[in-house]
């Protein structure tokens, strides 16, 4: 179980760095963090950081660090997942070319490739 900017966790470093190497590796292909979901006033760079560790990146970034390369990923939130998780996830799927579920407050997002099953309508 994972919450937003997690540091419980045994691996916490390995998982942070799993992110951040994920993130440089999306940005290429169009991700720009859409700092309209951080409800913190502060300055631009933390709030890219806080964006960077919601919960539901750090558990895909576990999962892939831990599953099998070709295991879909399955993640269950307690909330609605934001624009930015969501367009992040979408650019993940296709980079790891992996399958990744989540399920949040309203529905199931299937990201496969770049797109998610809701086709950007949640």
């Amino acid at each position: 179980m994972f919450v937003s900017d997690d540091t419980q966790h045994p691996e916490t470093a390995q998982i942070h760095e799993k992110m951040r190497k994920l993130l440089a590796e999306i940005k290429p292909l169009g991700y720009i963090p859409d700092t309209a979901s951080v409800l913190h006033d502060v300055e631009q760079e933390q709030q890219e950081g806080y964006l960077s560790y919601h919960s539901e990146k750090l558990a895909v970034a576990y999962a892939l660090m831990k599953t099998p390369s070709q295991a879909p990923i399955h993640v269950i939130k307690n909330l609605r997942i934001c624009d930015d998780c969501h367009s992040a996830l979408k650019l993940i799927s296709k980079v790891t070319m992996r399958v990744i579920v989540v399920r949040d407050v309203n529905r199931f997002h299937s990201f496969q490739n770049g797109s998610c099953s809701c086709a950007d309508y949640w």
